[in-house]
C-alpha cells in the first residue's frame, strides 16, 4: 500500500470536514463516464489512475460508503449503491 492509497484520517471534532481527496474525486469522475466497449474502462483505470482495476473497485466500494462522497456526487453514489445491492440480492 502506498501513501496515496492510505485512507484519510477522520476529522477531529470541531474542525471542518476536509471533503474528498483528489483521488476520490477522480474515482467518481471515472465512474460517471460512459464506456465504448469491453476493456475501455479497465484501460482508463490503469492509464489515468495508475492502479489495477481490482484496486479501483476496492477503493470505489469503500468510497460509496463515505457520506462525503454522497454529498459530492449523490447521483453516482446512489446509483452505485443500488447496483451493489442488486448484485448482493442475486447471490
Amino acid at each position: 500500500m502506498t501513501a496515496s492509497d492510505a485512507e484519510p484520517a477522520p476529522t477531529p471534532p470541531g474542525l471542518p470536514d476536509p471533503g474528498l481527496s483528489d483521488r476520490d474525486r477522480a474515482l467518481l469522475a471515472l465512474e460517471r463516464r460512459p464506456w465504448a466497449g469491453p476493456g475501455a474502462k479497465e484501460r482508463a483505470i490503469r492509464e489515468e489512475l495508475g492502479i489495477s482495476p481490482v484496486r479501483y473497485f476496492q477503493l470505489l466500494n469503500a468510497l460509496i460508503e463515505d457520506e462525503r462522497a454522497l454529498r459530492e456526487d449523490p447521483v453516482t453514489v446512489n446509483r452505485l449503491r443500488r447496483l451493489r445491492a442488486a448484485r448482493r440480492e442475486r447471490r
